[in-house]
């Protein structure tokens, strides 16, 4: 198995500071909309069928799937997923890569080192992983599924944003090392 050329380490890191950004914001939207509002039956001045001042259920279970899927924190966490799934399937045109290598890269001195681009990869897919499962909870009505999603994701974005730790490249080293990932079988 051949290692694949080396990126530099500060593309990944640019790209999660945006993602960061996009994070926050979606995290935001995740707690002021619906997954995580109280109904209480009641629509302005008007009662909703069957509803007293005693009911207090979580507004995504008695919306549609079409209110849920229109809740602002859905469709940016939509945009953010496709984002990770872009860096998935072809990092090599993945925009925020892009604006890093024709706008960032040439302005900074080489980088000392060049790093394997699997571990970010891998990381990005985990990105993917989380908000995914936000979005089909959010989707068949779990509160709060939303916000949790992309605060967790914020978490591991903010961590290589801030301080360089990918964590989701520390799951697949060590993924890696227990044999999982990345090795393949030696002839004995």
């Amino acid at each position: 198995m051949t290692t694949p050329a080396g990126i530099d380490p500060r593309g990944p890191r640019f790209a999660a500071t945006i993602t960061t950004v996009l994070l926050l914001a979606a995290t935001f939207l995740g707690l002021v909309g619906i997954s995580t509002a109280r109904s209480f039956g009641w629509f302005a001045y008007q009662p909703l069928a069957a509803a007293d001042f005693a009911s207090d259920t979580w507004a995504i279970v008695a919306a549609s799937p079409a209110q849920r899927a229109l809740d602002p924190g859905f469709l940016l966490t939509v945009v953010i997923a496709l984002l990770f799934l872009w860096s998935v399937l072809s990092p090599a045109t993945a925009p925020w890569g892009v604006v890093f290598r024709r706008f960032v890269r040439p302005r900074l001195a080489p980088p000392a080192e060049l790093e394997d681009p699997r571990p970010p990869r891998f990381a990005q897919g985990v990105g993917l992983f989380v908000v995914t499962i936000g979005l089909v909870l959010h989707l068949v009505g779990v509160p709060w599924a939303l916000p949790i999603a992309t605060a967790a994701a914020f978490i591991a974005a903010f961590l290589n944003a801030a301080f360089s730790f990918c964590l989701g490249c520390q799951i697949y080293l060590l993924l890696q090392r227990v044999g999982i990932l990345g090795r393949t079988p030696s002839a004995a």
